[in-house]
């Protein structure tokens, strides 16, 4: 038992040697490791650095265009708010235009109902006659009852029963 006891005594200073040789061995892989794990996690903070330089760039960017975009909106905001009153001021004319057109024809209706009434009913008739039915009974319809009666009497038979009915509408 001694013998085995000093058998293993000598045997473990070369046990212990490969030991302490492996123990350098993973100290050595360690440090190289390590100085891996620096060199990646300097790269990670430049790609970091750079993502945050990129998100300020964008976010400045972004901020540049809503505000180009917001004069622009003004911009337009106002040429619409001119259109709208221009396109008010322009319905006022149109409807103001047709109110005096209004009267003009109605000026030029009396003018020409003055001029059949004071026509002879036979003159009246034949002009009445060769006109448009639409003219015929818009001339007529401004005349007074009595000069359209005489004006019709001496018309045409279908013609007269054909302003008549115009005039009843």
């Amino acid at each position: 038992m001694k013998i085995i006891l000093l058998f293993i005594l000598s045997l473990s200073p070369i046990f212990g040697l490969q030991t302490s040789e492996k123990l350098f061995e993973c100290t050595e892989i360690f440090k190289e490791r390590k100085s891996e794990l620096l060199v990646e996690l300097e790269r990670i903070d430049e790609q970091k650095q750079a993502l945050g330089a990129l998100k300020t760039a964008t976010e400045e960017l972004l901020k540049n265009k809503e505000t180009k975009l917001n004069e622009k909106e003004e911009i337009v905001n106002k040429k619409l708010e001119e259109i709208s009153k221009k396109e008010e001021s322009v319905k006022k004319t149109l409807a103001a235009n047709e109110e005096i057109l209004k009267k003009i024809k109605e000026i030029k209706m009396d003018k020409i109902a003055q001029t059949f009434a004071k026509m002879k009913p036979v003159a009246a008739a034949k002009i009445l006659a060769g006109m448009d039915s639409n003219e015929s009974t818009a001339i007529l319809s401004s005349l007074k009852p009595k000069t359209v009666g005489q004006i019709l009497t001496k018309m045409d038979e279908k013609k007269a029963s054909e302003l008549t009915r115009h005039l009843s509408k």
